[in-house]
């Protein structure tokens, strides 16, 4: 007897149909990479012929603009390209990558892999997280290969194995990003043969709140980097208006040259936090500018970012002020790394803080390198500060300032609340037990009911009321009359005033009233008003 499934499908022909029902999800998800990757090219070959046509002086003709477009496609994924064109006759290569240019891939891979993991038709299945990622990165890939043979041909060529490692790095970590974010940004599923005490371990908010102290202090670093930036532009004002209009008199250049500018803010803002840490960075075989000083004459060229430098020299005070950048990173740290809760201990902050220190290091060494390469041959051979010492320079700083900063922020949030008063006395502020006493009161004014007779109420709130309205409650319940007497007009109750006294036991039914005896001192009583005839 055949088995079938719901639909009516044999049992042994399912993993055929979904595998029938998922190939054209897959085929979407490779042309979704290769239509992204080709965006990425357009954009540029459009940019570059436009340049192309307003140059008054082409040095190619359309093709070669092409070419170049491509070589810079490849350029923004840190390919280093090598022109071959030089005084010298040697080649040199060019591996400098302006980070803002890395943008433009890494958003278009993004959001491939995001509409590849989103894709759900009627009556189809979601492809799974590993089949997006591989058949997005597919057509990514196939493109980028394209790319590489296309631009070998144009004036800039880019080096293979560079192109091999370089476009694959950045298409893989951003197909990831786009993945995770369309599956709602788990922390997981960790392998099944990863240890359960391995992943109970990394799903501790410890990691969370490290993540968060490590981008916090990386985000003040680049912060004080652009703004160390910023002020030598400002002061270097007429050098750099100089060299701006030195480099060429038409528009077109003087657009590309802006625009050249502007993709390298990014990188300028990595040097200038670099420099702030003390490691600085390199311009070139033996010249380094750091707080301390600039040592070495490079041959720069002529580009007014490089004109805003400091002067050659020893460092001044003006120079070392700039140690207030990591300072302030460093207390960044510290801060983000506290935890707003009572059980946490001392130590587990101090070594919250101290991976945060951690993550810090890890992402401004990674930013250095992206932001370094050479500009050339021999003397330009080493352009931008070197990512190990930048790492270094960054944990070190924010480890000494963030660990002592954390356990103070620690210690002053979890004072005692009034000063010279434990606050575990009386249990109130204990974890949970404020919210069950707040339950009780609330339960307890809910349930309450006032009896009818007037002397039952009066002998219920008896301790709450005065002598003398206890005396005519007992009078008027003892009194019994001979004759049937006149109904009695409807007395008018007003509303209970419900006091809220610290102290109240659980141990009393819910159900019943709550009686205050004996009172508690520092307790206001409200006495009842007598109703009215």
């Amino acid at each position: 007897m055949t088995q079938v499934t719901e639909r009516g499908t044999p049992l042994s022909a399912a993993p055929r149909a979904a595998g029938r029902r998922r190939s054209p999800a897959a085929a979407a998800c490779v042309v979704g990479g290769a239509v992204a990757a080709g965006l990425g090219l357009g954009f540029l070959a459009v940019l570059v012929i436009v340049l192309w046509i307003s140059s008054p002086y082409p040095d190619s003709g359309p093709g070669g603009a092409l070419h170049l477009a491509a070589g810079l496609w490849l350029l923004a994924h840190g390919t280093e390209l090598v022109r071959y064109e030089t005084l010298s006759g040697v080649p040199a290569p060019v591996g400098l990558t302006p980070l803002l240019l890395v943008a433009l891939p890494v958003l278009l891979m993004r959001r491939a892999a995001r509409l590849g993991s989103a894709s759900e038709e009627e009556g189809e299945e979601v492809l799974p997280a590993s089949a997006v990622f591989s058949a997005v990165l597919c057509g990514y890939l196939a493109v980028g290969a394209l790319a590489t043979v296309y631009a070998a041909g144009g004036p800039m060529p880019a080096d293979p194995l560079s192109a091999a490692w370089h476009v694959p790095l950045v298409a893989v970590l951003a197909a990831a990003g786009g993945v995770w974010a369309a599956r709602g940004r788990p922390l997981g599923p960790f392998p099944s043969w990863v240890p359960g005490g391995v992943r109970r371990a990394v799903a501790r908010p410890r990691y969370a709140l490290a993540l968060r102290a490590g981008a916090g202090g990386a985000l003040v670093l680049l912060g004080g980097g652009v703004l160390l930036v910023g002020v030598a532009l400002a002061w270097h004002g007429a050098e750099v208006q100089g060299s701006f209009l030195a480099l060429t008199g038409v528009w077109s250049g003087r657009f590309a040259v802006l625009l050249l500018a502007v993709a390298l803010i990014p990188n300028a803002m990595v040097w200038g936090a670099a420099y702030a840490l003390g490691p600085g960075f390199a311009l070139g075989v033996g010249a380094t500018a750091s707080p301390l000083g600039f040592a070495g004459s490079p041959p720069l060229p002529r580009f007014p970012l490089l004109a805003a430098l400091p002067a050659e020299g020893p460092g001044n005070l003006l120079t070392w002020a700039v140690g207030a950048v990591p300072v302030v990173a460093g207390l960044a740290v510290g801060w983000f790394a506290v935890r707003r809760a009572r059980e946490v201990s001392y130590g587990e902050t101090a070594l919250t803080a101290a991976l945060g220190a951690l993550v810090c290091g890890l992402v401004m060494a990674g930013l250095a390198a992206a932001s370094s390469g050479p500009l050339g041959s021999r003397a330009l051979a080493d352009f931008g500060p070197v990512w190990w010492a930048v790492g270094a320079a960054a944990f070190s700083w924010t480890l000494v300032l963030a660990v002592p900063v954390a356990v103070g922020v620690h210690a002053w949030r979890m004072r005692p609340a009034v000063a010279g008063v434990a606050v575990e006395e009386d249990g109130w502020h204990d974890s949970g037990v404020r919210e069950i006493r707040w339950e009780a009161l609330r339960r307890a004014a809910a349930t309450e009911s006032v009896p009818d007779a007037p002397a039952a109420t009066a002998a219920t709130d008896a301790p709450a009321a005065t002598a003398a309205t206890a005396a005519t409650a007992a009078t008027a319940a003892t009194a019994a009359p001979a004759a049937p007497a006149a109904p009695e007009a409807p007395v008018v109750r007003p509303q209970r005033a419900l006091t809220i006294v610290r102290g109240l036991s659980l141990d009393v039914p819910l159900a019943a009233p709550v009686p205050l005896s004996p009172p508690v001192g520092g307790a206001r009583v409200l006495a009842r008003r007598k109703p009215s005839a």
